[in-house]
């Protein structure tokens, strides 16, 4: 096999560097790092690295060649230099979503990026950056915070690297780079099942837990205290207190059969749904191999439920996207029907036409997937809700439109077009009949009985219990809550592993009244242990030049925390190593736009749950006051698109006077949604 690295060293003469895949990262391979990420990271360039002889949209590449220990193949592994300041898209939507807007803008962002795996003959795209069909994609700024962007196991389409495998590649080397804190948003699913639910119910942490990822932030006001009370509630459900209540219902008899064979399958007691699913995750399947035929394709993040058999799942088994000769073409409205989704129907209805008409739009009828997405989130706000249905769109027909998607082979980037039913140059295609497509979903199997096959045994518990348990509030929150909770963070203490080192936390305070953004996070800076309050001001004043837009010019001034001391004290004894300084100085760029991660817009978000800062959801501003709230806050559901005018209930409470001769109620302008002009309210006397 090529390889696009290869190629280019056979030029210069020079050997490709090639690493173990399962060793690389690990401590001296292929570096031994002591000091801050900006410094690590250039290390590791230089060491494991090779600059490649093109560049991503002006950006430097370096390469390295990872083997695979079991198969023998070799996969590219991309590291990318991004100039902020020349990036055409230089604020961070990852930072805004997870809470650290308030992050200084860094000079440099690293991609860390193993691209599909039938794309490791070929240089990266133009499009890579964008690209969410790698097996990994991570980004860490020059600061030490990054971000896991994308990660693609065996079910995402790969043929030789499992998640597990690429997550613990990952973890390596944010572990040797000293990376601060990475962020992931979780939305890993797994035939149809929120990993995020799955695993918090079973082991009480997401699925990335496991690697110490823990909760960071929620939507609609969801805290950790409320993430924690709604795992506890979900995992310490009693299973005899579970059948009782399903007693009145058609599963009755199917879960009490589950839980009678797993609990004589245990040599423990299983007491709690937690014991259950934790027990039914660590065995091993006893299920025959399915006989299922799956039609078509459906490229889904990696899982935990990857195991060593799995090239015998017929999930692996998938035909690739470009393979389209033996194609079948199924009626959307039908598929929706065999889905199970945690959306109704309708909406999944509503969203494939909204991609549809995007399509229609682009005049080609052919779009990328980040397009499409792009251009559906105009109307739809639920991103998962997307995601899950850009996933299911393949040979699929959408009123009188045929829907496929299939990787271009010069952009090697995922794309989706239509074409319309009955045109000249194109075959009306072969609808499925009903039953064939009731076998077409793997979880969906007439021979299936509780206790044979733990995988279709895991999806009827989640879909039957956790999500349909009958009338209780408590439990529908509890789930709600968890399904509100995508974004998890893993933080690396702060480490001094030489002793003859000090290292503190320097963080800039401007001379400036500015808490919009909320604090800056610091700086990490090394000084030798016989340095003096002056060495530190200037290593401070390096550092923060070389990682920060605001800072190039900066001239540290004092340390709040030596105010009254001399430069040429020494530093030992007066303060210990690891503790936040707070440094002052001149000269910083007040005027430049790259200040903050969240850009330069001061929105104010005030909303009914309790959230008061951007968390990525749907959100509608109030014409009035001009404060954002979120769309399901306010009543407006996800397939609904946002009213051209709209005025919150605190500003309908000042516009409507206290008594109302009219005769309406008070009330009935409460969250008023003003759907034409705004002398809709003048009609009633009221002034706007």
């Amino acid at each position: 096999m090529s390889f696009s690295l290869i190629e280019p060293c056979k030029k210069r003469r020079r050997v490709p560097k090639i690493f173990r895949l399962h060793s690389f990262g690990d401590a001296g391979c292929p570096i031994a790092p002591s000091g801050p990420f900006r410094d690590n990271v250039r290390l590791f360039l230089q060491e494991a690295g090779e600059l490649e002889d093109y560049t991503v949209l002006g950006n430097p590449l370096w390469g390295t060649l990872l083997i695979h220990g079991k198969s023998n193949q070799m996969a590219p592994f991309y590291t990318l230099e991004e100039n902020v300041c020349n990036s055409s898209n230089p604020f961070c939507d990852h930072c805004r979503c997870v809470g650290w807007s308030g992050h200084f803008v860094s000079k440099r962002k690293y991609h860390f990026i193993i691209p599909m795996d039938n794309g490791w003959h070929k240089p990266l795209g133009e499009g890579a950056l964008d690209n969410q069909g790698h097996l990994l994609h991570g980004v860490v700024h020059s600061n030490g915070y990054g971000h896991l962007v994308c990660l693609n196991g065996i079910e995402g389409g790969s043929k030789v690297l499992s998640g597990r495998e690429i997550m613990d590649l990952w973890d390596r080397i944010c572990t040797c780079l000293r990376v601060r804190k990475v962020a992931v948003e979780d939305a890993s699913r797994k035939r149809s099942m929120d990993l995020r639910l799955l695993h918090g119910v079973a082991y009480g942490h997401c699925w990335f837990g496991r690697w110490g990822y823990r909760f960071c932030r929620g939507s609609f006001g969801v805290t950790e205290e409320n993430y924690s009370q709604a795992i506890e509630t979900l995992g310490s459900l009693e299973l005899d207190e579970i059948v009782q209540d399903l007693s009145k219902t058609k599963h009755h008899k199917e879960i009490k059969q589950m839980v009678r064979s797993y609990r004589d399958m245990s040599e423990s007691q299983i007491i709690t749904i937690r014991d259950l699913l934790r027990f039914m995750l660590t065995i091993k399947s006893r299920a025959p191999k399915s006989k299922v035929t799956v039609t078509s394709s459906a490229a889904a993040t990696s899982s935990a439920f990857i195991s060593r058999n799995s090239t015998k799942n017929p999930l692996s088994n998938r035909p690739s996207p470009m393979k389209e000769k033996s194609a079948r073409y199924k009626k959307f409205s039908i598929a929706v029907a065999n889905m199970d989704s945690r959306w109704p129907t309708r909406r999944l209805e509503f969203a494939a036409q909204v991609i549809v008409d995007a399509l229609k739009d682009s005049g080609s009828g052919r779009m990328t997937r980040q397009d499409v997405r792009d251009a559906a989130r105009l109307h739809i706000g639920d991103t998962g809700l997307l995601d899950y249905v850009l996933k299911s769109m393949n040979n699929v027909i959408v009123g009188n439109y045929v829907v496929r998607r299939m990787v271009n082979s010069s952009t090697r980037i995922l794309e989706y077009n239509i074409h319309e039913l009955g045109k000249k140059g194109f075959k009306t295609p072969k609808l499925e009949p009903p039953e064939v497509m009731a076998l077409e979903d793997p979880e969906v199997e007439s021979s299936w009985e509780p206790g044979n096959d733990v995988y279709s045994d895991v999806v009827y518990l989640y879909k039957n219990v956790i999500l349909g348990y009958p009338n209780s509030e408590p439990v529908d929150l509890s789930v709600q809550t968890i399904l509100d909770s995508r974004h998890f963070v893993k933080e690396w203490p702060l480490r001094d592993e030489m002793e003859q080192v000090l290292t503190f936390i320097c963080c800039l305070k401007p001379n400036f009244v500015d808490n919009l953004k909320g604090p800056p996070c610091g700086e990490i800076v090394v000084v030798p242990l016989h340095a003096t309050v002056g060495d530190l001001k200037q290593a401070a004043e390096i550092a923060l030049r070389d990682t920060y837009c605001i800072a190039d010019r900066l001239i540290v001034t004092d340390i709040a925390e030596f105010m009254g001391v001399r430069d040429e004290e020494v530093l030992f004894g007066l303060v210990e190593s690891g503790v936040e300084l707070c440094v002052r100085g001149i000269s910083i760029d007040l005027c430049t736009p790259l200040k903050y991660q969240g850009g330069s817009d001061n929105w104010k978000v005030r909303c009914e749950c309790g959230a008061q800062d951007d968390d990525g959801e749907r959100m509608v501003a109030c014409d009035i006051c001009e404060v954002w709230q979120h769309t399901r806050c306010c009543g407006i559901d996800d397939s609904e698109t946002v009213p051209p005018l709209f005025v919150c209930s605190g500003c309908c409470d000042s516009l409507v006077p206290p008594r109302i001769d009219s005769g309406l109620d008070k009330d009935c302008f409460d969250g008023f949604l003003i759907s034409t002009e705004p002398t809709h309210l003048l009609e009633y006397g009221y002034g706007y």
